[in-house]
C-alpha cells in the first residue's frame, strides 16, 4: 500500500532530509558504496530539479540539504533510496530493506535556518570523532557552493 504523500510540508521550500540504515546497520560498507551513492546523488539533483546544499555520508545513515519542490523531493527521494538499495544489495548478495522505514525530512524556515542546517551537516563527522575539520571529511560538502 503506498505511503500517504507529506501534505504538511509546504509546496515549495528547503529541507533538511535523513535516512538511516535499517536495524542501525551500515548503509555504506566501502568507498564504492559511497561514490555510488553520490553518483546517483548527482542524477537525482539534475533529474528532479533539487538545488544540493549541502549533504554528508555517514556510516549508519546521510543527511541532505536541498530545496525544491515538495512533489519533486518525494520522487526524488524514492530514486535515491531505491536505486542505491538496489545496487547495494546486488553488490553485497543481500536482500531486504536497507533503510529503516520512511526518510525524516525538517523545514528550513529561513536563510538562518538554511546557513545553520547545512553548518550541522557538515559538522557531523567532526562531532562523530571522524575527522578534526569538516573539509577533512571526504564525503560531505557544499555542492551548491562548490559547483560539484
Amino acid at each position: 500500500m503506498p505511503r500517504r504523500p507529506r501534505s504538511d510540508l509546504p509546496e515549495v521550500g528547503a529541507y533538511h532530509v535523513a535516512s538511516r540504515g535499517s536495524n542501525h546497520r551500515d548503509i555504506y560498507l566501502d568507498d564504492v558504496d559511497r561514490k555510488s551513492f553520490v553518483t546517483i546523488l548527482g542524477r537525482v539533483v539534475a533529474t528532479h530539479d533539487w538545488t544540493c546544499h549541502a549533504f554528508c555520508l555517514m556510516t549508519t545513515h546521510y543527511h541532505l540539504i536541498v530545496e525544491t519542490e515538495r512533489s519533486k523531493l518525494s520522487r526524488g527521494m524514492q530514486v535515491l533510496n531505491g536505486r542505491y538499495a538496489q545496487l547495494f544489495n546486488q553488490r553485497h548478495d543481500r536482500d531486504g530493506h536497507l533503510f529503516r522505514a520512511r526518510y525524516s525530512v525538517y523545514v528550513i524556515e529561513d536563510e538562518v535556518g538554511l546557513e545553520a542546517s547545512c553548518l550541522y551537516v557538515l559538522e557531523n563527522p567532526v562531532r562523530a570523532g571522524l575527522c578534526e575539520k569538516p573539509n577533512d571529511w571526504p564525503w560531505s560538502g557544499c555542492p551548491a557552493l562548490s559547483g560539484r
